[in-house]
């Protein structure tokens, strides 16, 4: 196997439909369209919804896996993907039936008109840092030079993150 391009670590989540078939579909088609390989995944969590909270709760969980491509184009897959699963654009921090960002890349850090890396506000979602802390606990965040660990006994966000368990194996695998 090559050697990877980075590291990444990317957060799905999903509240409509049936959300862990959705996160499992997300990261087998990441998978599967080489974004990503080797994954390494989170227990999965319910989540309430943070800034529009008039929605569904929320399944989340934290991928940290080896990538080849370059940021903008796994961000491009990522978004096919997402149309793929059947995701509508709707106002921000409302529903999805799949989201997934990039949270890092690497150690790296860059911002362009269409996205941020690290994920701007990472540092702020017990959502991402409960899952993020329980894989990868000594990553260090290249903004903050915080470990995933220190970041959440840090973090400010009081929402509720509850451990589901991990993601089920698709029927019939």
């Amino acid at each position: 196997m090559k050697k990877p391009a980075a590291i990444v670590l990317l957060g799905l989540g999903a509240n409509l439909g049936d959300r862990e078939q959705a996160l499992r579909r997300a990261i087998a088609l990441l998978t599967e369209r080489k974004a990503i390989y080797a994954p390494t995944l989170s227990s999965v969590y319910e989540t309430e919804p943070v800034g529009y909270t008039d929605q569904p709760p929320f399944l989340n969980m934290v991928v940290a896996a080896g990538t080849l491509l370059l940021p903008e184009k796994l961000l491009a897959v990522c978004r096919e993907v997402e149309r793929a699963l059947g995701r509508t654009e709707r106002a921000k921090w409302h529903e999805r039936e799949i989201d997934i960002d990039i949270l890092l890349y690497h150690n790296r850090i860059f911002t362009k008109e269409h996205f941020s890396v690290p994920h701007p506000r990472m540092h702020e979602r017990r959502f991402v840092l409960v899952p993020a802390a329980e894989i990868v606990p000594d990553l260090v965040h290249p903004v903050f030079r915080k470990t995933m660990a220190e970041l959440i006994e840090q973090c400010s966000d009081s929402s509720g993150v509850q451990k589901v368990g991990p993601l089920a194996a698709e029927q019939g695998e």
